[in-house]
């Protein structure tokens, strides 16, 4: 007996399943080269800017400690820095103001770029003495407006510090400056059978510095394990200009404390980190990646567990979103399509990276037919080209930039015991009704393997708008809270979650953070405002 299953076909008797293809005479694709990243879709992401009076405004003043910038100062920078590294075309600093977001807008006059560690030391030390605030820079992908200037912080871009240091290809040990752009990184290893050990919708454009300093989660966290257990050590430059050199580029190392750990996801209030030690895993050789349908979000988790149970060893990347994310990048999105004929509630991805191409499939085929068996899905695809690959990680990668195209956004990155993770997404939708104007539009996507649900709630129009986030804010970050989640799952504090740090941290550890942000930079002056409020020192 055989029944149709959406492109699988599933033969009860054999107990095998065959995958049909969507495009024929495609060859399987290699691992991660046909991720799309957000540098090739920010051109939809970015056409719908926030009117001018919805940019965030501080509720705060401009700390007067910190000296404002006079031509004096920008003249030094002329004398320690190459010509093309002193930027104060309004046109051309414009950019370094505005966060990936559009959210937030800063007011610098004046962007640097060093080209060496001996010009950041320079940088700091003058900054330091002068007590000039600084925001450090990194691609600037972040979506909680860490790094770009509250009020008229200099920026410190680090984008012309790209170079890889080293690469041990024996040991998988890669050492590279802050400014290397993650996806640049992944192809250099890729080229010596190795992979970077995190993978981000924002690869295109991010940088290494800035996914350490973010301490950034991704794709592969399931597989690899957070950022921080990957990094050996990074060298900064402290806020007085000392250079730290906390760059170890051994596995094991257990000479004194592991100071390197305090800039993970320091986001540059501690010091600006401008290269990094970290370990690249074997390239995997055969990858698989299905996408199903689930008629409730109770089977997606029971799904999910299922695959990490059979699969447990090569499971790659476990993650889900709802239908109304894939409505959003179906219409916002040119170039998507629906890989299923039929809608359903919840979508889950599944994606396996292994070293024995047969062995892994059979073992894919066999949990699907469990999956089928057991009702957990409702329909199937299984990608068998790289086009196929990139056009099903295209679904869930775009759903954040086809959000950002459609109006105002408020976006929550949070997480929440497993079972809980998409509660939220219903009761905001609840709470909404009451709202005036044209109805808001909620989406609930994320990584099912480490409970970080992303939760976009898109204004209706301007008369919500004006009033919108009164109705998720503070609410949002108290119910994560309660519910023993985290409000920061990985987009890291910032400036819009700086103020909300008591929710989820005890006072003891709190004042223990500001106390080293003391040690470590006294005048303050380092991404001010961020992390850990406005009233620090």
């Amino acid at each position: 007996t055989q029944s149709t299953w959406g492109l699988f076909t599933f033969r009860t008797q054999s107990q095998r399943v065959r995958m049909l293809k969507i495009a024929r005479g495609s060859i399987r694709a290699s691992f991660g080269s046909c991720r799309v990243s957000v540098s090739n879709v920010r051109a939809f992401s970015t056409q719908t800017s926030p009117p001018v009076d919805q940019w965030y405004h501080p509720k705060f003043q401009r700390d007067p400690r910190f000296k404002k910038l006079d031509q004096g100062d920008v003249n030094y920078f002329r004398s320690i820095l190459p010509e093309h590294s002193v930027i104060t075309d309004p046109q051309e600093v414009m950019g370094y103001n505005v966060d990936w977001m559009q959210a937030y807008k800063g007011n610098t006059s004046l962007v640097l770029k060093p080209t060496s560690v001996e010009h950041v030391q320079a940088i700091l030390k003058y900054c330091n003495k002068e007590k000039i605030a600084v925001v450090p820079q990194g691609g600037n992908t972040g979506l909680v407006g860490g790094s770009v200037p509250v009020f008229d912080e200099i920026v410190v871009s680090l984008k012309n510090m790209n170079k890889v240091l080293s690469f041990d290809t024996n040991s998988g040990i890669l050492h590279a400056e802050a400014g290397c752009v993650l996806e640049t990184l992944d192809k250099y290893v890729g080229e010596h059978g190795h992979t970077m050990p995190l993978d981000l919708g924002a690869k295109g454009t991010c940088q290494i510095g800035g996914n350490v300093a973010a301490n950034a989660g991704g794709l592969r966290l399931l597989r690899y394990g957070p950022l921080s257990g990957s990094v050996l050590g990074v060298n900064a430059v402290m806020a007085d200009g000392t250079l730290l050199d906390a760059c170890s580029l051994l596995r094991k190392d257990n000479t004194g404390l592991k100071t390197h750990q305090l800039f993970i996801g320091s986001e540059g209030i501690l010091g600006i980190i401008t290269s990094v030690g970290i370990v690249c895993p074997v390239k995997p050789t055969s990858v698989n990646l299905c996408l199903f349908q689930c008629d409730s979000f109770e089977k997606v988790v029971a799904a999910a567990r299922e695959c990490r149970q059979r699969l447990s060893d090569i499971v790659s990347a476990v993650e889900f979103f709802d239908r109304t994310s894939l409505d959003m990048v179906l219409k916002h999105i040119p170039g998507t399509r629906d890989a299923f004929s039929s809608s359903s509630p919840f979508y889950l991805l599944i994606e396996t990276s292994g070293q024995d191409e047969a062995s892994d499939i059979a073992r894919v085929e066999k949990t699907v037919e469990s999956l089928v068996e057991s009702e957990l899905v409702t329909d199937g695809v299984k990608a068998e080209s790289a086009t196929q690959v990139s056009e099903l990680w295209r679904l869930r990668e775009t759903i954040a930039p086809a959000m950002s195209h459609a109006g105002r956004v408020y976006k929550y990155d949070i997480t929440l015991p497993i079972m809980k993770m998409y509660d939220p997404v219903t009761l905001i939708r609840e709470r909404l009704k009451a709202l005036p104007g044209s109805p808001c539009i909620t989406v609930g996507y994320g990584h099912l393997g480490d409970s970080n649900v992303h939760v976009n709630v898109l204004a209706g129009g301007p008369e919500s708008a004006s009033v919108l986030e009164s109705y998720l804010e503070p609410w949002i970050w108290e119910y994560t809270a309660g519910a023993g989640g985290s409000i920061s799952a990985e987009h890291g504090m910032g400036l819009m979650k700086a103020s909300k740090v008591g929710l989820q941290k005890s006072p003891q550890h709190v004042e223990l953070m500001r106390k080293l942000k003391q040690v470590f930079d006294p005048n303050g002056i380092l991404n001010p405002y961020k992390v850990i409020g406005h009233n620090v020192l």
